[in-house]
Protein backbone atom coordinates (compact mmCIF):
# COMPACT_ATOMS: atom_id res chain seq x y z
CA UNK A 1 0.00 0.00 0.00
CA UNK A 2 1.16 3.33 -0.82
CA UNK A 3 0.41 6.79 1.39
CA UNK A 4 -0.63 9.47 -0.78
CA UNK A 5 -0.47 12.49 1.21
CA UNK A 6 -2.51 15.22 -0.23
CA UNK A 7 -1.33 18.87 0.20
CA UNK A 8 -3.01 22.03 -0.92
CA UNK A 9 -0.65 25.28 -1.71
CA UNK A 10 -0.50 27.83 1.00
CA UNK A 11 -2.44 30.79 1.12
CA UNK A 12 -2.54 33.07 -2.13
CA UNK A 13 -3.98 36.47 -3.12
CA UNK A 14 -7.15 35.63 -3.61
CA UNK A 15 -8.12 34.03 -0.58
CA UNK A 16 -9.74 37.07 0.94
CA UNK A 17 -13.15 36.70 -0.29
CA UNK A 18 -12.66 32.91 -1.39
CA UNK A 19 -11.67 33.74 -5.37
CA UNK A 20 -11.89 30.72 -7.69
CA UNK A 21 -8.53 30.52 -8.53
CA UNK A 22 -8.34 27.68 -10.96
CA UNK A 23 -6.02 27.60 -13.71
CA UNK A 24 -5.18 31.43 -13.09
CA UNK A 25 -1.73 31.31 -11.81
CA UNK A 26 -2.20 33.51 -8.40
CA UNK A 27 0.74 34.31 -6.15
CA UNK A 28 1.28 32.94 -2.48
CA UNK A 29 0.53 35.85 0.15
CA UNK A 30 3.33 36.11 2.36
CA UNK A 31 1.66 33.95 5.08
CA UNK A 32 1.33 31.71 2.36
CA UNK A 33 4.99 31.56 1.99
CA UNK A 34 5.33 31.17 5.89
CA UNK A 35 3.04 27.94 5.54
CA UNK A 36 5.03 26.48 2.82
CA UNK A 37 8.22 26.89 4.90
CA UNK A 38 6.04 25.34 8.52
CA UNK A 39 5.24 22.42 5.84
CA UNK A 40 9.05 22.27 4.71
CA UNK A 41 10.36 22.02 8.40
CA UNK A 42 7.43 18.91 8.90
CA UNK A 43 8.70 17.35 5.85
CA UNK A 44 12.29 17.05 7.34
CA UNK A 45 11.56 13.90 9.74
CA UNK A 46 8.10 12.62 7.24
CA UNK A 47 10.26 10.20 5.96
CA UNK A 48 8.89 10.61 2.43
CA UNK A 49 9.69 8.72 -0.64
CA UNK A 50 8.61 11.36 -3.50
CA UNK A 51 7.23 14.85 -3.82
CA UNK A 52 4.89 15.31 -7.05
CA UNK A 53 3.70 18.72 -7.56
CA UNK A 54 1.47 20.96 -10.27
CA UNK A 55 2.59 23.10 -12.39
CA UNK A 56 1.00 26.13 -11.15
CA UNK A 57 3.50 28.45 -9.25
CA UNK A 58 1.23 28.33 -6.29
CA UNK A 59 2.22 24.81 -5.73
CA UNK A 60 5.68 24.78 -7.38
CA UNK A 61 6.60 27.33 -4.80
CA UNK A 62 4.57 25.58 -1.87
CA UNK A 63 7.01 22.56 -2.57
CA UNK A 64 10.70 24.31 -2.65
CA UNK A 65 10.88 24.81 1.38
CA UNK A 66 9.88 20.85 1.17
CA UNK A 67 12.78 20.28 -1.27
CA UNK A 68 15.15 21.99 0.56
CA UNK A 69 14.63 19.59 3.66
CA UNK A 70 14.44 16.18 2.17
CA UNK A 71 16.47 16.65 -0.91
CA UNK A 72 13.80 15.76 -2.85
CA UNK A 73 13.49 16.82 -6.38
CA UNK A 74 9.66 17.69 -6.86
CA UNK A 75 8.01 15.77 -9.61
CA UNK A 76 5.86 18.66 -11.61
CA UNK A 77 2.76 16.60 -12.97
CA UNK A 78 0.15 18.48 -15.51
CA UNK A 79 -2.28 16.32 -14.18
CA UNK A 80 -1.90 17.70 -10.62
CA UNK A 81 -3.55 20.99 -11.90
CA UNK A 82 -6.45 22.43 -10.62
CA UNK A 83 -9.84 21.89 -12.56
CA UNK A 84 -10.69 25.22 -15.36
CA UNK A 85 -13.94 27.07 -13.18
CA UNK A 86 -14.57 28.58 -16.49
CA UNK A 87 -16.62 31.82 -16.31
CA UNK A 88 -16.09 31.30 -12.48
CA UNK A 89 -12.39 32.12 -12.58
CA UNK A 90 -11.42 35.01 -10.03
CA UNK A 91 -14.63 35.42 -8.54
CA UNK A 92 -16.69 34.89 -5.23
CA UNK A 93 -19.52 32.81 -5.04
CA UNK A 94 -21.49 36.16 -4.68
CA UNK A 95 -19.84 37.76 -7.75
CA UNK A 96 -21.32 34.42 -9.82
CA UNK A 97 -24.68 34.61 -8.38
CA UNK A 98 -24.72 38.27 -9.58
CA UNK A 99 -23.68 37.46 -13.24
CA UNK A 100 -24.61 33.53 -13.72
CA UNK A 101 -27.52 33.38 -10.99
CA UNK A 102 -29.27 29.62 -12.43
CA UNK A 103 -25.96 28.82 -13.32
CA UNK A 104 -24.64 28.88 -10.19
CA UNK A 105 -27.54 27.52 -8.10
CA UNK A 106 -27.79 24.52 -10.15
CA UNK A 107 -23.93 24.32 -9.69
CA UNK A 108 -24.62 24.22 -5.95
CA UNK A 109 -27.42 21.38 -6.02
CA UNK A 110 -25.17 19.02 -8.23
CA UNK A 111 -21.76 20.41 -8.58
CA UNK A 112 -19.95 17.22 -11.54
CA UNK A 113 -23.55 17.50 -13.52
CA UNK A 114 -23.61 21.47 -13.45
CA UNK A 115 -20.34 22.30 -13.45
CA UNK A 116 -19.54 26.10 -13.62
CA UNK A 117 -20.22 27.41 -16.99
CA UNK A 118 -17.11 26.63 -19.35
CA UNK A 119 -15.44 24.79 -16.81
CA UNK A 120 -13.46 21.67 -17.00
CA UNK A 121 -16.26 18.60 -16.47
CA UNK A 122 -15.14 17.36 -13.02
CA UNK A 123 -16.10 12.86 -14.26
CA UNK A 124 -13.09 13.95 -17.09
CA UNK A 125 -10.41 15.47 -14.17
CA UNK A 126 -11.41 12.40 -11.56
CA UNK A 127 -9.72 10.20 -14.73
CA UNK A 128 -6.30 12.85 -15.45
CA UNK A 129 -6.27 12.59 -11.35
CA UNK A 130 -6.74 9.21 -11.27
CA UNK A 131 -3.84 8.30 -13.68
CA UNK A 132 -0.95 10.54 -11.68
CA UNK A 133 -2.10 8.59 -8.36
CA UNK A 134 -2.40 5.13 -10.14
CA UNK A 135 1.45 6.10 -11.67
CA UNK A 136 2.97 6.92 -8.07
CA UNK A 137 1.47 4.10 -6.52
CA UNK A 138 3.31 1.82 -9.47
CA UNK A 139 6.42 4.12 -8.79
CA UNK A 140 6.50 3.74 -4.78
CA UNK A 141 4.57 0.34 -3.80
CA UNK A 142 4.70 0.78 -0.19
CA UNK A 143 5.87 4.23 -0.13
CA UNK A 144 5.26 7.60 1.31
CA UNK A 145 4.30 10.39 -1.45
CA UNK A 146 3.44 14.01 -1.21
CA UNK A 147 1.35 15.58 -3.60
CA UNK A 148 0.89 19.29 -3.23
CA UNK A 149 -2.07 20.55 -5.51
CA UNK A 150 -5.35 22.35 -5.03
CA UNK A 151 -8.27 21.96 -3.01
CA UNK A 152 -10.93 21.11 -5.83
CA UNK A 153 -9.11 18.61 -7.45
CA UNK A 154 -7.62 16.61 -4.35
CA UNK A 155 -11.39 16.56 -2.97
CA UNK A 156 -12.52 15.21 -6.48
CA UNK A 157 -10.03 12.54 -5.86
CA UNK A 158 -10.60 11.24 -2.15
CA UNK A 159 -14.10 10.62 -3.07
CA UNK A 160 -13.63 8.65 -6.07
CA UNK A 161 -10.64 6.44 -4.17
CA UNK A 162 -12.71 6.56 -0.90
CA UNK A 163 -16.06 5.30 -3.21
CA UNK A 164 -18.05 8.35 -2.53
CA UNK A 165 -20.30 10.36 -5.16
CA UNK A 166 -18.22 12.88 -6.80
CA UNK A 167 -21.15 15.04 -6.39
CA UNK A 168 -20.80 15.52 -2.60
CA UNK A 169 -17.51 17.17 -2.90
CA UNK A 170 -18.13 20.05 -1.53
CA UNK A 171 -20.76 18.90 1.31
CA UNK A 172 -18.40 15.99 2.32
CA UNK A 173 -14.96 17.79 2.26
CA UNK A 174 -16.34 21.47 2.89
CA UNK A 175 -12.80 22.57 3.33
CA UNK A 176 -9.41 21.53 2.04
CA UNK A 177 -6.80 23.75 4.30
CA UNK A 178 -3.73 25.80 3.15
CA UNK A 179 -0.93 23.23 3.61
CA UNK A 180 -2.67 21.20 6.12
CA UNK A 181 -2.23 17.21 5.80
CA UNK A 182 -4.04 14.46 4.06
CA UNK A 183 -3.41 10.74 4.04
CA UNK A 184 -5.00 8.34 1.98
CA UNK A 185 -3.46 4.43 2.25
CA UNK A 186 -4.18 2.64 -1.64
CA UNK A 187 -2.47 0.07 -3.48
CA UNK A 188 -3.87 1.34 -6.71
CA UNK A 189 -7.11 -0.90 -7.56
CA UNK A 190 -9.45 -1.31 -5.10
CA UNK A 191 -11.02 1.76 -2.17
CA UNK A 192 -8.66 3.16 -0.55
CA UNK A 193 -8.43 4.32 3.52
CA UNK A 194 -8.55 7.83 4.73
CA UNK A 195 -5.79 7.92 7.44
CA UNK A 196 -6.26 11.27 8.54
CA UNK A 197 -7.90 14.80 7.02
CA UNK A 198 -7.21 18.38 7.55
CA UNK A 199 -4.02 17.86 10.24
CA UNK A 200 -2.08 20.66 11.02
CA UNK A 201 1.35 20.49 10.32
CA UNK A 202 3.44 20.66 13.33
CA UNK A 203 7.50 20.08 13.45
Amino acid sequence: MTELVLVRHGETVWHDGNRYAGRTDVALTDHGRRQAEVLGGWSATAELDAVWVSPLSRARETAEPVARATGLDPHVDERIVELDFGRGEGLTAEEMNRDFPEARAAFVDDPVTHYLPGGEDPVLAVKRMTGYATDIVREHPDGRVLVVGHSTAHRLLLCHLLGLPLRSYRSVFPVFRNCAITTVRWDGTGQAALLEFNTPVQY
